[in-house]
């Protein structure tokens, strides 16, 4: 199931001074941490209760895209879009932005698994109804 009319999710970012490297930036490390926290934070606030207790994601793969660094006391937003879902997988992009400056852009890979078997988990049509309304 995919794409056109996935509701975006924008995600707070705090800036922690150990998230700043000995260039005075925030290390590159800091941004797997964060697209982590973002879409883990998508799935909880459109999924339903039961399912957020039944269901675990675990990435699978994260491609980034540094455009310009970050610094301590940047107001940061994550902006998630849940592009699709297969099976078990799903595809996100996440933009990390600074204002109207993209920070950096993040295509990522999960696998949703059940939280009891650790084995990969298929979700019901009306869940991933959730993250596609009709238009």
């Amino acid at each position: 199931m995919g794409v056109n009319n996935a509701i975006p999710y924008a995600h707070a970012i705090a800036v922690d001074p150990a998230d700043i490297d000995f260039m005075g930036h925030v290390n590159n490390a800091s941004y797997l941490n964060w697209v982590q926290d973002a879409v883990i934070a998508h799935w909880r606030s459109l999924a339903p209760v039961e399912a957020v207790a039944a269901h675990l994601w675990v990435a699978l793969k994260h491609e980034i895209t540094y455009r310009r660094p970050t610094f301590l006391g940047d107001e940061v937003i994550a902006t998630v879009l849940l592009e699709k879902f297969h099976g078990a997988r799903a595809s996100y992009e996440t933009v990390i932005h600074r204002g109207e400056e993209v920070l950096a852009e993040i295509k990522s890979s999960w696998c949703c698994i059940d939280a009891e078997t650790l084995r990969p988990a298929r979700l019901a049509r009306d869940v991933i109804a959730r993250f596609f309304p009709e238009p």
